[in-house]
């Protein structure tokens, strides 16, 4: 089978053959058919991720596919079911096998696409409002880089739980995308003033943050008294430094959060949170946003259109056509 992988990480990562792999004891063999793309594939590439595998590895955090073997055990599942799994690695190559207990049932409606496009996204957005920041109705909440992949769900998810939404991305294109996904107001990043005019909306409660440098300071210095800053990840490629004095003088708190992380340590909470969010789409309150749909042999340009920020939501590659 095809993969694409990791040798060195001072080369870029390339196609390579290698034998189909045969699940063990308590795993499942999908054969993929989409791989979702994110910011951590780059980071990756480079070894500059929290997770990054040891090399060779194969890219790609999350897939869809379609259940084609068992090992020994019962997975619940038969043999052709369509699922969607998040392996931390492995999922851009044509067959994966995963740990059983991962993998979980996609609705009929939802194409592999989305599905390959959910589970990330939707998830980290998802706990991190509801289980980390414990988001209320009527609460103000900030999403920066709202048009990306995890900013759009987050805007998205925020509306659902009864939010006030402020995104904030870059141009007039990406401030639409999140206006449609439900933002009550709309600010570009670029705004000089930005911290004045999330102050005169009232300031914020809680803060979404998935590109941390200058607008999470501006975001800080908008906080209200007992607000919520969820630090999500550092696309602007400047990790902040916290004044602490500030975070006492307002009972601010600043909460890391890493959704991959929790399938090692409570790993239910992923799978119940995946679950309700399933239900969400099949009840018609979720609706994923890929941007690009590319072939498997377009998959550099793939992770181009992340590096260069070209994409409102997701980018998705598609392995094997369902």
């Amino acid at each position: 089978m095809r993969a694409y992988q990791v040798t060195q990480f001072d080369i870029p990562a390339a196609f390579a053959e290698q034998d189909k792999p045969e699940p063990d004891v308590g795993e499942t063999r999908v054969k993929i058919a989409c791989c979702g793309l994110n910011f951590a594939d780059l980071l990756m590439q480079k070894g500059q991720y929290q997770d990054t595998p040891a090399t060779p590895f194969t890219l790609g955090m999350e897939i869809a596919g379609t259940i084609d073997a068992q090992g020994a055990g019962d997975s619940g599942l038969k043999i052709g079911t369509r699922v969607a799994v998040f392996g931390g690695q492995g999922g851009l190559a044509e067959y994966g096998c995963y740990n059983a207990r991962t993998v979980l049932p996609i609705p009929d409606a939802m194409s592999m696409a989305e599905a390959a496009a959910f589970q990330i996204a939707y998830g980290t957005s998802h706990l991190a409002l509801g289980y980390r920041a414990h988001l209320k109705a009527g609460e103000t909440l900030l999403v920066l880089g709202a048009a990306g992949g995890v900013g759009l769900t987050a805007v998205e998810i925020g509306k659902l739980m009864g939010a006030t939404v402020i995104a904030v991305a870059r141009g007039a294109d990406k401030l639409e995308v999140a206006r449609k996904a439900g933002a009550d107001h709309l600010i570009e990043a670029n705004a000089e003033d930005l911290r004045d005019q999330l102050k005169a909306l009232g300031g914020v409660d809680v803060v979404y943050d998935p590109v941390g440098g200058d607008l999470f300071k501006a975001a800080f210095r908008a906080c209200n008294p007992e607000a919520r800053i969820l630090t999500i990840g550092f696309a602007s490629g400047e990790v902040p430094k916290i004044p602490a004095n500030h975070l006492l003088v307002k009972n601010i708190d600043v909460l890391g959060f890493y959704w991959g992380g929790y399938l090692k340590f409570k790993p239910e909470v992923v799978t119940d949170s995946l679950r309700t969010l399933f239900d969400w789409y099949e009840q018609g309150k979720l609706q994923p946003h890929v941007s690009h749909v590319l072939p498997f042999e377009q998959v550099a340009e793939g992770m181009e259109f992340l590096r260069t920020r070209k994409t409102t939501g997701k980018v998705v590659i598609e392995i094997a056509a369902e």
